[in-house]
């Protein structure tokens, strides 16, 4: 099986802007993968350019031979720009793999243990401002059935945070509680913004909650710091997202570094790569719950990871999304009583429309965590990525 074409596109997506690739074989198939990395999108494509030298003239089918090869020339290894790219392309293999096997991803990764993940919302928050529009919101995230929320209280902090600040953080936190009760779970972000006393400071306050975890808190670069922060609290410490492959993460368990830990697939070496992540954390009884906040082809190929790993906890879901989502992808995974079914379809479970997707050409967009603008992250017309029982087209 060999390759014919790689294609790249670049759609935009009103936060950021996704960035997919197509691969196809000389077989008359082809697989999708994505490798969205915000604010460096026309990065991407050059890597994902690169990469296509090294797939001339191979089997397309000995996957892990190609990541092996691809992973050791790059010489320069690791880092956000070149995983993103190879993540994308593993992704967009798998997908290829399993269409001319006919098969869904997860029967070439041991078969499944369940149907359904339970999932948790992002981006339920969209323009919320004051205490009481999060808590309306929450509401709403609520009655779609998602079982728990996520979101970042923490205006443009960063390293320390004001007393005015805190006090509006846990104004917000305090109204989304009481809006939401026993009904939903309650997720902190903190987008790896504080040292270590404001980070401390934060998650002592947090025991007061209950919530189910305090998601990358300090400054990347330190993970020893992550060791003695979670040895100086009951709140429940998440991170990983900006870790690439499994040597990195193989120190985070060592140190004793977080509660979840949460790889992305685009990010962290695809869903080969995320596998073998995931069963290094079932060594660690470590909960696997993934980064998945990009667009509708990460999500596919995090799903198949749900449908095969034992330890997967959660699936981030976004819960809305900009209205065009349902004409540039038909997603064939449906929210039910909070939990996304997996797909049996072969491959991936996903299919992008190239003519869609040029309607909506890249858009400049920069960003907002450190500006206190972080929750406009969607348009007025925003709709429910999945709805109440329903997904895709």
């Amino acid at each position: 099986m060999k390759l014919k074409a790689l294609k790249t596109f670049i759609c935009d997506a009103y936060r950021t802007n996704w960035v997919f690739v197509k691969i196809e074989t000389e077989d008359g198939l082809y697989g999708w993968g994505e490798a969205t990395l915000e604010y460096r999108e026309f990065t991407i494509v050059e890597a994902l350019k690169e990469l296509e030298r090294g797939m001339v003239d191979r089997d397309l089918r000995n996957i892990e031979a190609w990541w092996q090869d691809a992973y050791r020339d790059a010489y320069w290894r690791g880092g956000p720009v070149l995983m993103s790219a190879l993540s994308a392309i593993e992704m967009a293999l798998w997908d290829i793999k399993g269409k001319s096997l006919g098969v869904p991803v997860y029967q070439l990764l041991g078969g499944k243990v369940r149907d359904s993940v339970p999932c948790y919302a992002n981006g339920w928050f969209a323009n919320a401002t004051e205490p009481e529009h999060f808590a309306a919101k929450a509401v709403e995230a609520v009655a779609l059935g998602y079982r728990a929320l996520k979101w970042d209280p923490f205006g443009s902090s960063f390293r320390d945070i004001s007393r005015a600040d805190f006090s509006k953080a846990f104004r917000v936190i305090s109204a989304v509680s009481e809006a939401v009760g026993d009904s939903a779970g309650l997720m902190i972000e903190g987008h790896g913004r504080f040292e270590v006393p404001a980070a401390r400071r934060i998650a002592t306050e947090l025991e007061n909650y209950d919530i189910l975890w305090f998601e990358e808190p300090l400054i990347p670069g330190n993970l020893e710091n992550y060791s003695r922060l979670r040895s100086q609290t009951s709140t429940p410490i998440s991170m990983g997202e900006r870790l690439f492959t499994r040597w990195e993460f193989r120190e985070v368990f060592e140190k004793g570094c977080a509660d979840f830990i949460q790889p992305d697939v685009s990010h962290a070496g695809g869903i080969w790569e995320l596998r073998k992540i995931a069963s290094l954390a079932e060594i660690w009884q470590t909960a696997f719950c993934p980064h998945n906040p990009s667009g509708p082809v990460a999500n596919a190929a995090t799903l198949q990871l749900a449908a095969c790993v034992p330890n997967f906890l959660y699936l981030e879901t976004m819960a809305t999304d900009v209205p065009w989502r349902s004409q540039v992808a038909t997603e064939l995974c449906q929210l039910r009583q909070g939990e996304m079914t997996i797909p049996d379809a072969p491959g991936l479970g996903i299919e992008i429309d190239e003519a869609a997707m040029a309607r909506y050409p890249y858009q400049v967009h920069d960003l907002r965590h450190y500006t206190g603008a972080l929750t406009a992250i969607r348009p007025p017309d925003a709709s429910a990525t999945f709805g109440a029982e329903g997904a895709g087209k």
